[in-house]
């Protein structure tokens, strides 16, 4: 079987649901063959090392430690999932100091083991947080570190699809923009549905004779933002099949395959939004992750805004916890980010 990269991939917190899928997805479409799988939790990482073997991936070389040094070094790529998961009843930012402080110990694992790594991702929550705290204690250039951000958008699709009657391929254009939380910002400009602007539809158009109207819009919207929590009543625990697949996706374009089309977490600098990562538009490829800026209405700005309030607020409760230093000092720890 042809691999898109044989280059090393560390899968950081494998033991757990989100990291073991990650470990299956890359290797099921065929992204990377050589993955280190690393945990603190030995029994359960040799458990999910034996259920990847015992899948058969033809040409696989996945190994299995409770070293975080022996997985990093030689790494290109470092996929995280390894923080606290989310609880029924918590936000993502309820996990921030705790989920912070793993970042900062990866960033510096990082920093001292795979140095020349050539994206890494991060999918734990609140994952705004968590890569930025990552990216400024890994030394690593800004547009080597990311973070999981698409989900918000495939949710969308989804529950899109699912109003129209219409095959989920058939909804294309969703975006949001912003937080991986309640203060993401839904851009629907470019949102149609079997060829129709959603935008269109809200002003009266139908699709399967089907209609939207503003309040069902505001519905959907609401169901987007709650879509992590509605996984947590229904399954019993937070999302692991979806973040393990787009994860895998993430390395697959930026190794140089297949085109990853949805939003990713990308560290912004310049107006109006500058010392933060969130998502954004985003490319990936061999350089990393490159962004531009979205645009939107003025309501669909003013949703921007508010999540990058939001997410300053968050960094700045970081900084005062001492988990990351003040921004003008960043650059001491951190070169690159000069």
């Amino acid at each position: 079987m042809n691999y898109v990269t044989n280059d090393r991939v560390a899968v950081m917190g494998a033991a757990g649901a989100v990291g073991s899928n990650i470990v299956q997805s890359l290797l099921a479409t065929g992204a990377a063959n050589r993955i280190a799988m690393f945990d603190p939790f030995g029994p359960g990482l040799e458990g999910a090392a034996a259920e990847i073997h015992h899948c058969g991936f033809p040409d696989a070389e996945v190994t299995w430690t409770t070293d975080v040094a022996e997985a990093l070094t030689g790494a290109a790529y470092v996929l995280s999932s390894g923080g606290a998961p989310r609880r029924e009843g918590m936000t993502r930012e309820d996990l921030l100091r705790g989920n912070a402080e793993i970042a900062a110990q990866l960033g510096r694992d990082i920093a001292s083991n795979a140095p020349d790594a050539k994206l890494v991702v991060i999918v734990f929550n609140p994952a705004d947080v968590t890569g930025l705290v990552t990216l400024v204690h890994s030394g690593l250039p800004a547009s080597r570190v990311s973070t999981l951000a698409g989900l918000d958008s495939t949710r969308l699709q989804t529950r899109l699809a699912e109003h129209f009657g219409v095959p989920q391929s058939r909804v294309t254009g969703c975006r949001t923009y912003g937080g991986h939380g309640q203060e993401m910002a839904l851009f629907k400009g470019e949102t149609r549905i079997d060829g129709v602007l959603l935008n269109d539809v809200i002003a009266g158009a139908t699709v399967n004779d089907v209609g939207l109207d503003a309040d069902g819009w505001q519905g959907i919207r609401q169901d987007v933002l709650d879509g992590g929590s509605r996984i947590i009543k229904l399954r019993g625990r937070s999302s692991f099949q979806s973040p393990g697949h787009q994860t895998a996706m993430m390395v697959h374009a930026a190794a140089g395959g297949s085109t990853f089309e949805w939003p990713c977490g990308a560290y912004l600098t310049g107006e109006p939004y500058s010392h933060v990562m969130m998502a954004m538009p985003a490319e990936l490829g061999p350089d990393g992750v490159s962004w531009s800026m979205p645009r939107g209405d003025a309501d669909e700005q003013a949703e921007l805004d508010a999540a990058y309030a939001h997410l300053q607020a968050l960094r700045d409760e970081t900084i005062d916890m001492g988990i990351i230093p003040s921004i003008d000092e960043w650059s001491s720890v951190n070169p690159n980010l000069a």
